[in-house]
């Protein structure tokens, strides 16, 4: 039995969804108000989340675990799923007996639900009193204050610039070892079956600069791993001033060479300090180049990512993971239909044959690496033989992990305005059992070839079950468990060799 199976990756962390963020507050800042911040979604929202704090934690908040006990209340939501949304409106309407002893509670919704649903929760359901979009929470101070003058506050603008670089995140909720770090704002891909782009923006890239002295920050502070997070990581791109000044002005000067370029981010990235790097000769940063200037940084600092798009990921992407010990052999690809058709629907701009050479790609350059992928069943018009297709491109990768959906059609979509959601729900339930039983073979056959190995572990705490246990995570992003010992504690790396697996966790000891 395989039933047991879990996705051990931090990107989509089920435990987490409505997860109450908590700080301790700063001696001198606190004038009494109390703000309660709870977030559902991707790991980009939790993120977020921890920007808002910063930034009301400067105007004199404090958090709180209780939301009858704050002052303001905020929901960080999520349009992607389903059930997300849903557990919004529920918790809302909590919210809003709360408001009934409390007359002077706000009550606000932020992130990816805010634009599509202002005029709902603001007018037909009166369920807030702010709504503010993913780019507009530098606005959230003087929005307060408008609801705290008696009026609605609405700020959903969309920006083609904001990507918060200045503003250092207060880490929620954290371990003190692992970090996740935004590099990147929005998405151009219009998959038809997505609101992000609706939602969140346009993309655009943050300064290189700042990621490398926020990572260095938080590496100077004890963690030990951090995530780069974006819609599309591989679409990352930084244009420098100089590379700017150099185009504008149709300078003719030969552009710099790769190794130039990356020894330039080397220096940066060991030096640590953004008030030299602008000082530096650089051109313009793409991701392989801001990959090797975050693991330039330290080797004790674990460099993951997420999201690729198999449009863009790289070869040089690829190398350079290869290049770098401490950039962590685990890609999350993800799929959606292993079908040409499909997929041409679906707006993903790749077909069958070119996920399939980035795959073979990804196990030529990178031996070993970890795959992960997102599966989503019963797509609009999918026929059993274009399934068929998916569970045969799940045989060909035998991905390591793999977030698995149904079809739900998301309002304002080009799949909604185009396409009828005509895949019954007993079949799209039927392919979905379908996918899932696939999966969890290929999870646990992946564990199972790790099984007499050693693997290098970062101690992440104890484990869910006992205290007498640690856990942590492989290179490969899988969940090990070992005894604790007297001589390694969390924060640090140990060599485990794995004695046995479970479906979903690996089994061992430290070995020196």
């Amino acid at each position: 039995m395989m039933m047991d199976l879990l996705i051990p990756d931090k990107t989509h962390d089920e435990s987490r969804q409505g997860e109450a963020l908590l700080i301790e507050p700063i001696d001198g800042k606190n004038d009494g108000r109390k703000l309660y911040i709870e977030s559902y979604g991707c790991a980009m929202n939790f993120s977020d989340s921890e920007i808002v704090a910063s930034i009301l934690l400067e105007k004199g908040f404090e958090t709180t675990s209780d939301y009858n006990t704050a002052d303001v209340i905020f929901i960080n939501t999520c349009s992607i799923r389903e059930n997300a949304e849903q557990r919004v409106r529920n918790r809302l309407k909590e919210f809003t007996v709360a408001k009934v002893k409390n007359p002077g509670l706000v009550v606000g919704v932020l992130g990816c639900m805010a634009e599509r649903l202002k005029s709902k929760f603001l007018e037909e359901e009166r369920l807030v009193d702010v709504v503010v979009g993913p780019d507009a929470y530098r606005d959230l101070p003087n929005l307060i204050d408008q609801v705290d003058d008696g009026q609605k506050a609405v700020n959903v603008l969309l920006s083609r610039e904001e990507t918060y670089a200045d503003i250092s995140p207060v880490r929620l909720n954290s371990n003190g070892i692992n970090a996740f770090v935004s590099i990147m704002r929005g998405c151009d891909n219009m998959c038809s079956f997505c609101v992000v782009p609706f939602t969140r923006g346009r993309e655009r890239s943050r300064d290189p600069y700042s990621i490398v002295e926020e990572c260095t920050d938080l590496f100077n502070k004890g963690y030990r791993e951090v995530t780069l997070l974006g819609q599309n990581v591989d679409s990352y791109k930084w244009k420098s001033e100089v590379g700017s000044q150099r185009s504008e002005v149709g300078n003719k000067e030969e552009e710099l060479s790769n190794e130039e370029r990356q020894e330039d981010a080397g220096a940066i990235s060991k030096a640590g300090s953004a008030s030299r790097m602008h000082d530096q000769r650089a051109g313009d940063v793409n991701f392989a180049n801001l990959l090797e200037m975050v693991a330039l940084i330290s080797p004790d600092l674990r460099v993951r990512f997420s999201t690729s798009h198999p449009k863009d990921i790289t070869d040089e992407v690829l190398y350079t993971i290869n290049k770098y010990e401490n950039i962590c052999n685990y890609i999350h690809l993800p799929v959606q239909s292993g079908n040409s058709r499909v997929l041409e629907i679906m707006n993903r701009t790749y077909d069958r044959e070119w996920y399939i050479d980035r795959i073979d790609a990804i196990r030529r350059i990178i031996p070993g690496c970890a795959i992960s992928t997102d599966v989503i069943a019963g797509f609009c018009s999918e026929t059993e033989e274009e399934h068929r297709e998916t569970l045969s491109m799940m045989d060909y990768v035998q991905y390591d992990f793999a977030y698995m959906f149904m079809y739900s059609e998301r309002p304002g979509t080009l799949a909604a305005k185009r396409y009828a959601d005509d895949i019954p729900d007993a079949v799209k339930r039927n392919r979905l059992k379908e996918i899932v039983a696939k999966q969890q073979e290929h999870s646990y056959l992946r564990l199972q070839k790790l099984v007499g190995t050693t693997q290098k572990v970062l101690i992440e705490g104890f484990s869910k079950k006992s205290d007498k246990d640690y856990c942590g995570r492989s290179d490969h992003n899988a969940m090990v468990v070992f005894p604790v010992g007297e001589n390694y504690k969390p924060g640090e790396y140990v060599n485990v060799f794995i004695d046995r697996s479970t479906t979903a966790t690996l089994i061992g000891r430290v070995v020196s």
